[in-house]
């Protein structure tokens, strides 16, 4: 009898734990619902990108309201190479590892032709980022080094970086480097809220650097990016709008049809994003 009520006791127990341990689940669970948002279809921002000649995803993600807006929210959790919109999580480390001092930081021209005139002389770190520079940034990644470049990024939790010696200098460019725009909104969301392992000073100098366009009523920072190995293109824009006390953050990927002007490919990018936040009256003016 004795040994009947052991047994009892024990099974009771096991189903308390058993119970507690599903509730624990449970609330996980729906910590991670609240995290990724709310999902709310957008038809009308196919109809730009229709509109643009380009396929692929417009993502807007509202920060007070924790819902994501898309057109295909398929083409968004894939991932792509991060392109020049690595140059952000790039100049993080480059000031957090003290290989660039500040914005104002000099890059000299070695005289050697780059493929864009801009890149062709010497440029402050503001500059090298807003030109858009390879060269120099690929210098940075080089100083910045395998091992540094590896630990930032695991700290970062950035996308899906492949990294090593023989890539240090293009892995964000070619290979199997991999981000997807719900990977690159919640790295702009960390960043933006201050809660990247970076110090106060590099925070303040890449919000400072990254501002694209700042006007009475809105503030859009953010880069833009455009991989385009063996023909396949493909073109990024990312960042936040500071509007009205409130912030939104987006990442636009897209790609050219058959028969697309490639010469508008590098505006394509941006305009479908304007359109988009003008489409949900988060910006309602431009310069």
């Amino acid at each position: 009898m004795m040994t009947n009520m052991k047994l009892y006791f024990l099974l009771m127990i096991a189903i308390i734990l058993s119970s507690c341990s599903g509730n624990k689940n449970h609330d996980s669970d729906d910590k991670q619902k609240v995290t990724n948002g709310r999902q709310i279809e957008q038809p009308g921002f196919q109809s730009i990108l229709d509109s643009a000649g380009v396929e692929g995803s417009v993502l807007i993600y509202d920060f007070q309201k924790d819902v994501y807006y898309s057109n295909d929210f398929e083409w968004a959790n894939k991932g792509k190479l991060p392109a020049s919109t690595f140059k952000i999580a790039n100049s993080i480390i480059a000031l957090e590892s003290g290989v660039v001092e500040d914005d104002s930081s000099l890059f000299k021209w070695d005289g050697k032709k780059r493929g864009f005139k801009n890149w062709e002389q010497d440029l402050i770190f503001k500059d090298a980022f807003h030109f858009s520079c390879v060269p120099c940034y690929q210098d940075v990644a080089k100083r910045i080094g395998e091992k540094r470049m590896n630990e930032y990024l695991a700290k970062f939790n950035y996308g899906n970086m492949k990294v090593d010696a023989n890539n240090i200098d293009v892995f964000w460019l070619e290979g199997d480097s991999r981000i997807s725009q719900f990977q690159q909104i919640e790295f702009l969301k960390r960043f933006h809220q201050s809660k990247l392992p970076i110090s106060a000073r590099t925070e303040k100098i890449m919000k400072r650097l990254m501002v694209i366009e700042a006007n009475e009523n809105y503030t859009i920072s953010g880069k833009t990016g455009w991989s385009g190995g063996n023909g396949n293109h493909n073109g990024w824009f990312v960042g936040y709008v500071e509007a009205e006390n409130k912030v939104t953050f987006f990442a636009t990927n897209v790609e050219p049809k058959e028969q697309f002007n490639m010469k508008m490919f590098s505006m394509i990018r941006k305009e479908v994003t304007h359109d988009a936040l003008k489409q949900m009256e988060i910006i309602k003016s431009r310069r």
